[in-house]
């Protein structure tokens, strides 16, 4: 046989492997594929599960069969890594799916060893696959399972009358534990939140900025809430919503110098705002409300875009919702995310608002720049 019809019929070979949907899940690595099929290996003589982390080999070397008997029979051997031919194994996502089960229904939160060796891999490992899968680390997701599970517990009085009885409910191990974060947990100590933020000071303003009227709000922890809208009273009304039995009241001269700064922001958000937040929301929310908060202004990024920089690249849909829960406006600049194409979409306080943020940002940057560099 010529030497250029060795190449063609390699060529061919390598067409057809790559026109095949299974030659995609290969690249992958897609461990829901397994069970579906295996690919053999003419050069290796080997046969492996579609998300053997071998090195990928050439397509015009691979050929798919629909079970480890018939690549047997066909002359190959299972690969010695990956096992084709042995029971197969749960998908990732099936497997991260019973980890969030066990670590939601355990009396004690389980360790990143003990979930490592029920998983069978590595601490490492698993802390990567679980954060892909999941959007959170393991530590994360068991933190904000115990958060869930004491509001729902400090809603109910009757099945735990006792703040205490709610707080070992929730599967902390002590009350120091809890108080030591009931910030971070519940935004609040355990009893205010049993009575709705009651004993909670908020104090706010409404004033008026270059995008309308704006309403700023303050915990003893920092900001946490700037509200944009089209009327003042409306967006009282939205921070009652939002904190049914606090007590609000208006601000004194120190809140009127916080108003002062915020409002000085949002027309020029090159300044910076060197105000403390009070950022409230589930572990993921916060994750992806620190990443806004790294987006320079100026510049923009999709949804996917943000989702593949937190490492969860099939959480696009996710990181729109936690840009849509933000509360606080500019701060925390959701207004930054837009969509794949650069359409303009999907902002809270309105589309108009987000395309003038934008703008002007725009015009602010270069400037921005230039200070920058000269100092």
């Amino acid at each position: 046989m010529k030497p250029s019809a060795i190449l063609t019929s390699a060529s061919e070979r390598a067409q057809q492997t790559q026109a095949d949907p299974r030659w995609a899940d290969v690249c992958a690595r897609n461990a829901g594929a397994d069970g579906r099929f295996v690919y053999a290996v003419r050069s290796t003589g080997v046969f492996c599960r579609p998300s053997c982390s071998s090195r990928q080999a050439k397509p015009e070397n691979v050929s798919f069969f629909d079970s480890p008997a018939l690549a047997q029979a066909a002359g190959y051997r299972a690969c010695k890594r990956c096992q084709p031919d042995a029971p197969s194994k749960p998908g990732h996502a099936a497997l991260m799916a019973q980890l969030c089960h066990w670590i939601a229904t355990a009396e004690e939160e389980p360790n990143l060893a003990d979930l490592a060796e029920r998983a069978g891999m590595s601490p490492f490992h698993l802390q990567r696959v679980f954060k892909a899968a999941v959007g959170v680390s393991p530590k994360a997701y068991a933190k904000a399972q115990r958060r869930e599970r004491l509001q729902a517990a400090l809603g109910d009085a009757q099945e735990a009358p006792r703040v205490i009885d709610a707080i070992f409910d929730a599967g902390f191990a002590s009350t120091a534990q809890l108080y030591r974060d009931s910030q971070a947990v519940l935004g609040m100590t355990p009893r205010q939140y049993r009575t709705g933020g009651a004993a909670q000071h908020i104090r706010f303003g409404v004033g008026e900025c270059s995008l309308g009227p704006i309403l700023v709000a303050a915990t003893e922890q920092g900001i946490c809430a700037i509200l944009l809208g089209d009327d003042a009273d409306a967006l009282v009304q939205e921070l009652q919503q939002r904190f049914p039995k606090a007590q609000l009241a208006g601000g004194d001269a120190a809140f009127e110098r916080w108003m002062a700064q915020v409002i000085g922001f949002v027309d020029e958000p090159t300044r910076g705002l060197a105000l403390p937040l009070d950022v409230r929301g589930t572990a993921f929310q916060q994750q992806v409300w620190q990443a806004l908060r790294r987006i320079p202004v100026g510049s923009t990024v999709s949804y996917s875009e943000l989702a593949r920089t937190l490492g969860m690249p099939q959480a696009s849909r996710a990181v729109a919702g936690a840009c849509a829960a933000n509360a606080i406006a500019v701060a925390i600049p959701c207004h930054r995310v837009v969509r794949s194409d650069g359409e303009i979409s999907g902002y809270r306080w309105g589309v108009d608002r987000k395309r003038a943020l934008l703008r002007h940002e725009a015009e602010l940057a270069p400037q921005a720049l230039r200070v920058a560099r000269h100092g």
